[in-house]
């Protein structure tokens, strides 16, 4: 039986999962977070510090001793709370004033509600840095956290040198392709100059740099990545998915375009693609994409395989530690209800209420709550009178 819930449906499953800014967990920087907003100078430029300033420099580097090809999230952990900061560059480089809310692009995409903003800016005008951490965060590999307590040095700034990330084991794809590290110097230049540009929000230049890379070396994986995601801001979509496709010739274990596929097929309703793409991306990398996880739900959904749907939406809740994507939850109560099984649906509601921060979002949840109780109510057998 289909209940009036079914039109607040529509405002998850149509809606394309997170911008590529905001892809949750793989440590994958966007053109637009690196622009011009992001504090990713080195060093920073910055007014003189104050007792309520300090800036953090390091250097993300693999354990394993390969060269480190696309720049990675950088992220801090306090009293369990955590925080995105800014991305490195290519080489691994990264600095940026801790405790500031106003932290670039990558703020915007934060974890952190407007609580946690509080509790930093409280914690840095006493320079208390205890239970503080930096770690980097890039898909297929796991950090190695490194401590900011007793590291403050003069003029408020702290060199917390080497941030080692470490091969994740069983995960055949990453956000680091081999084809990188064999691209020939022309190739290299133009593209660490497109991704320069990129940072200037210079957009018609970095994308004429990331051609000229391909066009010197036409296995350069990552920067047909790059120039499908420029293009795609130019809502250029047949040269995007075009870009995302040779990307994956260039290299079959590259990540990343797997995830703007799975964009440009989410957007276009492309229910089977979706399917497709995200059971080939979560197959590579089952750890750090809770987005493909979701989109194979919501596709499953719209072709009425409601199992399928369960089992992707479940294995999501279980990747999405941090609780970044709690439309996971929307969709799980979506599916029960469907199921007729209006416990598990009200639960599941409640769990998106629970994690949901945008007001649209926490108005959402309490129609479908309410839409779910009804439904579950009308489903009762009639009271027997004594």
């Amino acid at each position: 039986m289909r209940t009036p819930l079914f039109r607040y449906a529509l405002f998850i499953l149509v809606l394309s999962a997170s911008a590529f800014a905001q892809r949750a967990g793989g440590g994958k920087p966007s053109v637009g977070s690196l622009g011009a907003n992001a504090n990713t100078n080195f060093p920073p430029t910055a007014p003189v510090p104050t007792l309520s300033t300090v800036f953090v420099s390091g250097k993300v580097v693999l354990d394993d001793g390969t060269e480190l090809t696309e720049p990675a999230m950088i992220q801090t952990l306090c009293r369990g709370r955590r925080h995105s900061e800014t991305y490195s560059d290519v080489h691994g480089n990264f600095s940026f004033r801790f405790g500031d809310p106003t932290q670039g692009a990558v703020a915007a995409i934060s974890d952190a509600s407007s609580s946690d903003v509080t509790l930093r800016a409280g914690m840095q005008s006493a320079l208390d840095l205890q239970d503080c951490q930096v770690q980097a965060e890039l898909a297929g590999f796991s950090s190695q956290a490194v401590e900011l307590n007793n590291r403050l040095g003069q003029l408020n700034n702290i060199d917390v040198g080497r941030v080692p990330l470490h091969r994740l084991a069983h995960v055949e794809g990453t956000s680091i392709s081999v084809t990188s590290a064999l691209a020939p110097a022309p190739a290299k230049k133009a593209f660490e100059k497109g991704l320069e540009q990129a940072k200037k929000s210079k957009w018609d230049d970095a994308q004429r740099s990331f051609e000229r890379a391909v066009q010197i070396y036409p296995r350069y994986a990552t920067a047909w990545y790059q120039l499908g995601r420029l293009q795609l801001r130019k809502n250029d979509v047949a040269s995007a998915k075009q870009s995302f496709e040779q990307s994956v010739v260039a290299d079959a274990k590259y990540v990343n375009p797997y995830d703007g596929l799975a964009q440009l097929a989410m957007q276009a309703r492309d229910w089977k693609n979706v399917v497709e793409i995200t059971s080939k991306l979560v197959s590579l990398n089952p750890v750090n994409f809770p987005d493909a996880y979701y989109e194979n739900a919501a596709a499953n959904y719209n072709l009425k395989n409601f199992d399928d749907a369960e089992k992707s939406a479940l294995q999501g809740v279980r990747v999405d530690e941090a609780h970044q994507i709690p439309r996971l939850q929307y969709l799980l109560a979506m599916i029960f209800v469907q199921k007729q099984n209006y416990q598990a649906a009200s639960e599941h509601m409640q769990l998106f209420l629970n994690q949901a921060k945008q007001p649209d979002d926490i108005d959402l949840g309490k129609k479908g709550l309410a839409e779910i109780q009804k439904s579950s109510a009308s489903t009762q057998p009639p009271a027997v009178a004594k």
